[in-house]
Protein backbone atom coordinates (compact mmCIF):
# COMPACT_ATOMS: atom_id res chain seq x y z
CA UNK A 1 0.00 0.00 0.00
CA UNK A 2 1.39 3.67 -0.76
CA UNK A 3 2.49 5.46 2.61
CA UNK A 4 0.57 8.72 1.55
CA UNK A 5 -2.62 7.09 1.64
CA UNK A 6 -4.65 7.32 4.00
CA UNK A 7 -2.60 10.19 5.96
CA UNK A 8 -4.04 13.03 8.22
CA UNK A 9 -5.75 15.65 6.65
CA UNK A 10 -2.90 18.10 7.53
CA UNK A 11 -0.70 16.03 5.99
CA UNK A 12 -2.67 15.84 2.62
CA UNK A 13 -2.82 19.32 2.84
CA UNK A 14 0.63 19.95 3.40
CA UNK A 15 1.27 17.73 0.00
CA UNK A 16 -1.14 19.83 -2.07
CA UNK A 17 -0.24 22.78 -1.28
CA UNK A 18 3.34 22.04 -1.99
CA UNK A 19 2.05 21.39 -5.73
CA UNK A 20 0.44 24.46 -5.80
CA UNK A 21 3.55 26.28 -4.72
CA UNK A 22 5.35 24.32 -7.10
CA UNK A 23 3.37 24.99 -9.73
CA UNK A 24 3.36 28.78 -9.27
CA UNK A 25 7.07 28.89 -9.33
CA UNK A 26 7.65 26.58 -12.10
CA UNK A 27 4.68 27.80 -14.89
CA UNK A 28 4.38 31.47 -15.75
CA UNK A 29 0.80 30.59 -17.25
CA UNK A 30 0.01 29.57 -13.47
CA UNK A 31 1.05 32.68 -12.68
CA UNK A 32 -0.73 34.91 -15.00
CA UNK A 33 -4.03 32.56 -14.21
CA UNK A 34 -3.12 32.99 -10.92
CA UNK A 35 -2.97 36.94 -10.95
CA UNK A 36 -6.33 36.86 -13.32
CA UNK A 37 -8.20 35.15 -10.57
CA UNK A 38 -7.22 38.02 -7.57
CA UNK A 39 -8.19 40.95 -10.26
CA UNK A 40 -11.57 38.87 -10.67
CA UNK A 41 -12.10 38.75 -7.32
CA UNK A 42 -11.53 42.60 -7.07
CA UNK A 43 -13.91 43.03 -9.87
CA UNK A 44 -16.55 41.16 -8.40
CA UNK A 45 -16.04 43.00 -5.26
CA UNK A 46 -16.64 46.44 -6.73
CA UNK A 47 -19.46 45.16 -9.01
CA UNK A 48 -21.04 43.55 -6.20
CA UNK A 49 -22.90 41.36 -8.66
CA UNK A 50 -25.66 38.85 -7.60
CA UNK A 51 -24.39 35.69 -5.72
CA UNK A 52 -25.31 33.31 -8.48
CA UNK A 53 -22.82 35.32 -10.45
CA UNK A 54 -20.43 34.85 -7.49
CA UNK A 55 -20.81 31.36 -7.64
CA UNK A 56 -19.99 31.03 -11.45
CA UNK A 57 -17.46 33.38 -11.64
CA UNK A 58 -14.90 31.69 -8.76
CA UNK A 59 -16.13 28.08 -10.14
CA UNK A 60 -15.18 29.62 -13.66
CA UNK A 61 -11.66 30.91 -12.37
CA UNK A 62 -10.96 27.70 -10.03
CA UNK A 63 -11.53 25.50 -12.66
CA UNK A 64 -8.96 27.42 -14.87
CA UNK A 65 -6.36 27.07 -12.32
CA UNK A 66 -6.94 23.67 -11.71
CA UNK A 67 -6.66 23.03 -15.39
CA UNK A 68 -3.18 24.69 -15.59
CA UNK A 69 -2.16 22.08 -12.67
CA UNK A 70 -3.82 19.54 -14.38
CA UNK A 71 -1.33 20.58 -17.23
CA UNK A 72 1.63 21.00 -15.36
CA UNK A 73 0.94 17.74 -13.76
CA UNK A 74 1.22 15.90 -17.52
CA UNK A 75 3.80 17.68 -18.65
CA UNK A 76 6.05 16.99 -15.90
CA UNK A 77 5.05 13.08 -15.89
CA UNK A 78 5.37 13.08 -19.76
CA UNK A 79 8.48 14.73 -19.83
CA UNK A 80 10.17 12.52 -16.80
CA UNK A 81 8.96 9.06 -18.89
CA UNK A 82 9.77 10.38 -22.13
CA UNK A 83 12.21 12.91 -22.33
CA UNK A 84 13.50 13.01 -26.01
CA UNK A 85 10.57 14.56 -27.93
CA UNK A 86 7.87 11.85 -29.52
CA UNK A 87 5.13 12.72 -31.37
CA UNK A 88 2.49 11.29 -29.38
CA UNK A 89 4.08 12.76 -26.14
CA UNK A 90 3.60 15.98 -27.75
CA UNK A 91 -0.25 14.78 -28.61
CA UNK A 92 -0.44 14.42 -25.31
CA UNK A 93 0.72 17.77 -23.95
CA UNK A 94 -0.37 19.70 -26.75
CA UNK A 95 -4.83 18.58 -25.48
CA UNK A 96 -3.81 19.34 -21.73
CA UNK A 97 -3.42 22.79 -23.33
CA UNK A 98 -6.01 22.77 -24.90
CA UNK A 99 -8.14 21.92 -22.08
CA UNK A 100 -6.87 24.91 -20.64
CA UNK A 101 -7.70 26.67 -23.67
CA UNK A 102 -11.39 25.76 -23.74
CA UNK A 103 -12.07 26.41 -19.80
CA UNK A 104 -10.39 29.63 -20.29
CA UNK A 105 -12.50 30.65 -23.37
CA UNK A 106 -15.92 29.15 -21.42
CA UNK A 107 -14.47 31.32 -18.21
CA UNK A 108 -14.05 34.25 -20.74
CA UNK A 109 -17.53 33.77 -21.88
CA UNK A 110 -18.75 33.76 -18.14
CA UNK A 111 -17.28 37.55 -17.98
CA UNK A 112 -18.95 38.70 -20.83
CA UNK A 113 -22.27 37.34 -19.82
CA UNK A 114 -21.68 39.15 -16.13
CA UNK A 115 -21.04 42.10 -17.67
CA UNK A 116 -23.92 42.13 -20.31
CA UNK A 117 -25.74 41.62 -17.35
CA UNK A 118 -24.58 44.42 -14.93
CA UNK A 119 -25.01 47.33 -17.83
CA UNK A 120 -28.88 45.74 -18.35
CA UNK A 121 -29.21 46.27 -14.98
Amino acid sequence: MNANKNQAFSARLCFALRGLGHGLRAERSLRTQVVVSIGVAVALLILRPAPLWWALVIACSTAVVAAELFNTAIERLADHLHPQLHPEIRVVKDCAAAAVLCLSVGALGVAVALLVAIARS
